[in-house]
């Protein structure tokens, strides 16, 4: 790569001919990264005008989805954003970490309780989606696995 040309990388690449895989161009990653924030400003928008019960950015998502839906073409810079975000997940953790570590006089007080909500819950989640699994298996047709 020139060193005139730099290029954002991230996990996407677009195929140059024989030289074989280039990084996606600077422009082409802010513009999927703008379509994301356009779509979570939109989102809390429509939340704050409207008083959807839903929070802002998941109606900025299902809004993402809808336009995804509609607007049907490859999206190589959408693509290697969102995989190099979720790669990445952890990171967007830590302050939310920071937070709940913040809150040691409420956690005293509440901590055994929500551990136990924590785990009832992610039981009866894996509960209600094996079950789902296993309805749609039946309704497909498909073998049930052992």
């Amino acid at each position: 790569m020139n060193k005139w040309r730099r290029r954002l990388w991230l996990p996407g690449f677009a195929t140059v001919g024989r030289l074989g895989p280039e990084p996606l161009g600077l422009p082409v990653m802010i513009d999927a990264i703008a379509l994301l924030f356009v779509c979570q400003l939109l989102g809390e928008a429509l939340h704050r005008l409207t008083g959807l019960p839903l929070p802002g950015p998941v109606i900025g998502l299902l809004l993402l989805l809808g336009w995804l839906a509609l607007v049907r073409r490859e999206r190589p810079g959408l693509e290697a954003v969102t995989g190099w975000l979720t790669a990445h997940l952890a990171i967007l953790f830590v302050p939310a970490a920071v937070g709940v570590m913040e809150e040691g006089q409420i956690l005293s007080r509440h901590g055994l309780a929500l551990v136990l909500a924590t785990v009832v819950s992610t039981i009866l989640t894996m509960m209600v989606t094996v079950l789902v699994f296993r309805w749609a298996l039946k309704r497909s047709g498909a073998d049930m696995p052992q």
